[in-house]
Parts: structure tokens; sequence; C-alpha cells
């Protein structure tokens, strides 16, 4: 799984049928301290992230797995995940996990 920031998004005039509907958004990959890594990415949303939104991502069939209803699509990168709150404590890798507030629930 893989951190990422929300840019904006991505308009396709013709794309593959089982995407459509599907919003595709401009994502900037981070690293554990929360600074940019590679260039800029475009993957499928599932989640319905906004720009300035941290998500999570995952890539490959995993991604492709994300989709709802159906079996396979050809995408290689999918926001699953829009983080609430996110706490790294720097003496290892000790994540706490909390209950947060999410808008769709």
């Amino acid at each position: 799984m893989l951190l990422g920031r929300v840019l904006g998004s991505a308009v396709c005039t013709i794309k593959y049928q089982d995407l459509d509907g599907v919003k595709l958004l401009t994502v900037q990959p981070l690293n554990k301290k929360l600074e940019p890594v590679g260039r800029v990415q475009v993957a499928a949303d599932v989640v319905h992230a906004g720009v300035g939104d941290l998500v999570v991502m995952v890539r490959a069939r995993e991604a492709s797995l994300a989709m709802h209803g159906v079996k396979f699509v050809p995408v290689d990168l999918a926001c699953i995940g829009v983080v609430d709150e996110l706490e790294l404590k720097r003496e290892g890798f000790d994540f706490e996990f909390r209950s947060g507030f999410t808008r769709y629930t």
C-alpha cells in the first residue's frame, strides 16, 4: 500500500467500457515522512476522494480488484481509502489505530 496526496482530476474522452462512471484522479505519491516521491500519477477513485485528501493506494492486480462489480479492469493504481488521521511514532513502526470521523457513515 502507498500513501498519496490528491492534486486534481484527469479527464478522458474515451476509456475502457467498464471504467464508465469511475473518477480518475491525479495523485502525488508520498514517502513515510509525507514528502513527494516520484512523478504525479493517475489513479482510479473508488472512495470519492477530493483535492488535497491524503489517500491510501494499491498497485497492480490489487488495483483492478478494487473496482466494484467488475471482475477485471485494466487499472494499475487505485485509491482505496481516505486517511482521516495519521500518527507516526519515531521509535519504530508502532501504529495506533483510533476511531475517526468519516463523512460517508
